[in-house]
């Protein structure tokens, strides 16, 4: 294992019920909040309703702001700094799935800030201060509600950058399952591709003796593809939801990537595809993914033989391990298809395998001329991931 520091400070409220308290958390660090939300479900199902309650009968004012959308945008960033600026708002409370905990902690670095925000995603800075956010969960799978970074996307010139910062941490995170019953089923499973996504990225390393978490990721993964099957066809299965909810919790939250390198080159390029396609992340992920596999695993076939073997009970073949690799490539694609998660660029629509180009050097520009850790990918090795993927 490598020297590490792990830290995470988020106090997660877990339970049914547990929306309720969000008023009493709020007020531990401001008496004026921004409700931040993506479209009518959760107005419609009621939830807004008694989010409003709990912070007004904790004494606190709300403002709003909803309309976050899949891939975060800029623009809305910009809405919410500018309400927040206008009204002294010192929290943001953010009810929704990754799209909208990201749009709401890039609201709270901007918002103390002097600085134009999508400079801190463009590398030129960092924020000075940041507002506290708090998360009442209701579409697991992007992890943004423990983690340190979030995703924006500026729609002006099509870039989809990252920004991560250990005091952008939720300081709070209530995760009831029951709000995920009425998630559809592609969006469920999206969730649970983004989260076995984010184990497999630090999962694949070039870090020797991390036994420990080897076996915690393996956990993660196989129990997430189990529960997968049961949320799918039963959505109102609470035990299944809550070890979703649970799992995409712990698969992103730094538990997992503790003492080794992580790669990240897998969800760089995806960025490419929903920055300009507006495709769900994780539909993107199941796509990528398996490309990506094949083309770096013999840099290190004896971890790529591991996943097969511990994920997907491969046998092992001494005298072609290739083979291994090769069945444990095929059970995880089946699994995604399973859960009807597309495996192709062209399952996704995308047809002109002309883009290709496009997108690797995009990729490449995006990042400084080379994704990944455990295989560093320069743009033509980005543009044969992409071909293996289309």
């Amino acid at each position: 294992m490598d020297n590490d520091v792990f830290y995470n400070p988020t106090k997660v409220i877990f339970g049914k019920g547990t929306e309720l308290l969000c008023g009493e958390e709020v007020a531990k660090y401001s008496d004026k909040v921004l409700l931040h939300y993506g479209g009518g479900s959760a107005e419609r199902s009621g939830l807004l309703d008694r989010v409003r309650a709990s912070l007004r009968a904790a004494g606190i004012t709300v403002y709003e702001l909803g309309g976050a959308k899949s891939n975060p945008r800029l623009d809305l960033v910009y809405e919410g700094i500018n309400i927040c600026r206008s009204n002294s708002i010192g929290f943001i409370l953010a009810v929704g799935g990754g799209s909208v905990i990201d749009s709401a902690k890039t609201i709270a670095c901007g918002t103390p800030n002097s600085d134009d925000v999508w400079d801190y995603f463009l590398g030129k800075k960092m924020a000075q201060a940041l507002l506290p956010v708090g998360v009442i969960l209701t579409i697991p799978g992007a992890g943004s509600e423990s983690s340190d970074g979030m995703v924006i996307t500026n729609e002006k010139t099509m870039a989809k950058l990252s920004y991560g910062d250990d005091r952008s941490r939720p300081v709070f995170s209530i995760l009831n399952p029951e709000l995920t019953y009425t998630v559809p089923a592609y969006h469920t499973a999206a969730g649970i591709t983004d989260a076995i996504a984010h184990v497999m990225e630090r999962y694949f390393t070039r870090t020797e003796h991390t036994d420990v978490v080897d076996r915690m990721s393996e956990a993660v993964m196989r129990g997430l593809m189990r529960s997968a099957k049961q949320a799918v066809t039963d959505p109102e299965n609470y035990d299944a939801r809550a070890e979703i909810m649970w799992a995409c919790k712990i698969a992103h939250d730094g538990t997992l990537g503790m003492g080794r390198e992580e790669d990240w080159g897998s969800h760089q390029i995806e960025h490419e595809l929903s920055a300009k396609y507006d495709v769900s992340h994780g539909a993107g992920l199941a796509v990528v993914f398996p490309a990506w596999i094949k083309y770096v695993y013999r840099k290190s076939p004896k971890r790529f033989i591991q996943f097969a073997m511990r994920v997907f009970d491969v046998e092992y073949d001494v005298n072609d391990p290739d083979w291994t690799v090769s069945q444990g490539i095929k059970r995880f694609m089946s699994f995604l298809k399973t859960i009807s998660m597309p495996t192709s660029l062209r399952d996704m629509g995308i047809n002109d395998k002309s883009v290709l180009d496009e997108l690797a050097h995009r990729c490449a520009e995006n990042n400084g001329g080379s994704v990944g850790h455990f295989a560093v990918l320069n743009e033509a090795d980005i543009r044969n991931v992409l071909e293996l993927a289309y």
